[in-house]
């Protein structure tokens, strides 16, 4: 019988799948879980191994580079990763003891090699023992080389993002994400509202749920594990959605009997919440490239009691041959680089580059473009991406109308966000700009546009 793997076994052989093989931490993370047989304890040992390594990855290589002769780049890509995964484990995770961290790593490391390995590893992780007060990273930076063992980003992303919105929100901003994300829920109105969800997740659910102050329908839930699992998600009252994405469908204020459109659609968080502000009167066409995300899309309709949504497989830049401008408000949220979320899924900062964070510009200008064919006269159009790179946000949105003389930015979103989102996030004529520091979220960019004529 083939012998179980241990937690941290699987762990590394995670991070190896994720760095080695890019392959999505939360996909490859899933899948292994539900395929280990490992207990639920063990599951969440390897759930904070996985993301912690990843998202501490430029502290991590900032101290291995003072440790390892050669520097870490000369380590075979496993005994990399066991050492990155055990020093996360002795700098960041008071409860495990030093002496069974190290223990652990060296005994995979004989299993996985040999004893010349296992001596390095041990010979590594000893010297961090002794050497740990002079290898802290830097509690203010003032390098670029201290800013990434700090912050533990990439220097082009720091670079990137000091230039966009200045060094201070840059450093509130990557410090945030080096936090656990919060876990948050959109309530489902047509089930019930918020204050009732409230105060039935306290009496019988495990955890604390309090209302959000970003979002209407969102609810903070504390200490509560994963909200997908429990009773009131099965029952179709909330869905697991962060609260500056729930902004989305705010700023494009449906209104019940419209014809609504969600170009690029999955998993449907959004469609879903358009339909439930629709009171679940009109229509909302759902479109995603890829069949396995409109099934996605249909489950979660199906859970919650829509009825007028209908999901189906589509490249959005063909809908203009089978669509002319009848659509009273269209949603564009773009595939982008996902800065704003590297919170949640850590990787994304360490599999791009410069280069990379900008390479679906010119996808995102086609979509805008096949978009603008679809919005009926007077009617909206809301572009979002989930990042903070201004070359997919305010600059994509500008290069749009100075194509497009038929839209204009609407000021109106200012009064479709909360007080507190209008007051401190960065807005500009018709967009608003969420960094993760504002409001503990994710990053998010909306701007919302109006075709001229009348309806």
């Amino acid at each position: 019988m083939r012998k179980r793997r241990t937690a941290r076994e699987t762990a590394l052989d995670l991070l190896i799948s994720v760095t080695d093989r890019e392959a999505y931490s939360n996909v490859a993370l899933n899948r292994e879980l539900e395929a280990s047989g490992l207990l639920a304890k063990d599951r969440r040992l390897v759930t904070e191994l996985v993301y912690g390594t990843l998202q501490r990855r430029g502290t991590l290589d900032w101290v291995l580079t003072r440790l390892v002769k050669k520097g870490p780049d000369s380590l075979q890509d496993w005994v990399r990763e066991l050492l990155r995964m055990s020093l996360y484990q002795l700098l960041f995770l008071d409860r495990i003891p030093e002496r069974a961290a190290v223990h652990e790593a060296v005994e995979i490391a004989k299993r996985r090699g040999h004893a010349g390995i296992a001596k390095l590893v041990n010979g590594v992780l000893r010297a961090w023992g002794r050497r740990k007060e002079e290898l802290l990273p830097p509690v203010h930076p003032r390098t670029m080389e201290e800013k990434v063992a700090a912050w533990s980003a990439p220097a082009w992303l720091i670079r990137g993002m000091e230039q966009a919105y200045g060094e201070e929100a840059a450093r509130r901003s990557l410090e945030l994400c080096l936090t656990p994300p919060d876990v948050s829920v959109r309530v489902n109105r047509l089930k019930m509202d918020r204050e009732t969800f409230i105060a039935r997740w306290n009496e019988s659910m495990e955890g604390a749920a309090e209302a959000s102050s970003v979002a209407p329908e969102g609810v903070l839930i504390r200490r509560g594990g994963n909200p997908a699992s429990s009773d009131l998600f099965r029952q179709g009252a909330c869905t697991v959605q962060d609260e500056s994405s729930m902004l989305v469908a705010r700023a494009v204020s449906p209104k019940g009997g419209m014809k609504v459109l969600d170009m690029c659609a999955a998993p449907g968080g959004k469609t879903t919440h358009l339909a439930e502000l629709m009171g679940n009167e009109g229509r909302v066409l759902a479109f995603d490239v890829h069949a396995h995300k409109v099934e996605r899309i249909r489950e979660h309709v199906r859970r919650l009691g829509l009825s007028v949504v209908e999901a189906a497989r589509e490249d959005a830049r063909t809908l203009p041959d089978r669509f002319g401008e009848e659509f009273d408000a269209v949603l564009l949220d773009a595939p982008c680089s996902g800065l704003g979320v590297i919170r949640r899924k850590p990787d994304i900062k360490w599999s791009k580059d410069a280069e990379d964070s900008t390479s679906l510009v010119p996808l995102q200008r086609e979509l805008l473009d096949a978009a603008a064919k679809l919005v009926k006269p007077g009617g909206t159009l809301v572009y979002s991406t989930c990042t903070w790179e201004p070359e997919e946000n305010v600059r994509q949105v500008e290069a749009f109308l100075a194509r497009h003389s038929g839209f204009m930015p609407d000021d109106s979103l200012s009064r479709l966000l909360p007080e507190a989102v209008a007051k401190t996030a960065i807005t500009g004529s018709g967009w608003v700009q969420i960094l993760p520091h504002h409001f503990g979220s994710d990053g998010f960019f909306i701007a919302r546009l109006r075709k001229a004529g009348s309806p």
